[in-house]
């Protein structure tokens, strides 16, 4: 009896060991952009916030009713921002829907440095230097972008910056259908 206690004491670390393994082979196919988000199909966090652009100015959430719209967490500091910003000024140029900025954990001054230097495709920015509006969203990692809907429900994330190619298989269509 003794031998089959030291077989299964032999055994059990290697079956926790075994099954570790195959979570973390598992993650390695998944694609961290593609969390799913809880706010997804949910209100978006109310925010009111002063305007990166012009201080005393409230950007609200509120204002938004009424139209789909992106909203865009962005940084100066952030070496990805830089990677999608080419993308949301062509975007911008179309018109298609406003994209509200959310320049996060920035300095004001540094924040309107980089829209001087690289364009502005925002509507407007809201100003979230603690990074408390961002926290109700859930970011954790800038770039992220959110589209919302004309109830102001939250309809989609992601995750890293906005490509051409999530511009036009993802996100246009889905602007398509809440516009209609």
């Amino acid at each position: 009896m003794s031998s089959m206690r030291k077989s299964l004491a032999f055994l059990l670390p290697l079956a926790v060991f075994l099954a570790i393994a195959v979570f973390l082979f598992k993650g390695l196919w998944l694609d961290p952009r593609e969390i799913p988000s809880p706010l997804i199909d949910k209100p978006a966090p109310d925010f009111r916030l002063e305007s990166l652009e012009k201080p005393g100015r409230l950007v609200d959430r509120k204002d938004m009713l009424g139209k789909v719209w992106l909203l865009n967490a962005w940084a100066s500091w952030c070496v990805a921002c830089r990677e999608e910003h080419p993308v949301l000024i062509e975007f911008a140029r179309s018109a298609t829907i406003p994209i509200i900025g959310l320049n996060y954990k920035d300095t004001r001054v540094d924040g309107m440095r980089w829209l001087a230097q690289f364009g502005n495709p925002y509507t407007t920015s809201a100003y979230d230097e603690a990074g408390r509006v961002g926290i109700d969203y859930g970011v954790y990692a800038v770039p992220e972008t959110f589209l919302i809907d004309k109830q102001g429900v939250v309809r989609f994330k992601q995750i890293g910056p906005v490509t051409p190619e999530l511009l036009r298989e993802k996100i246009l269509p889905l602007i398509q259908r809440l516009n209609a």
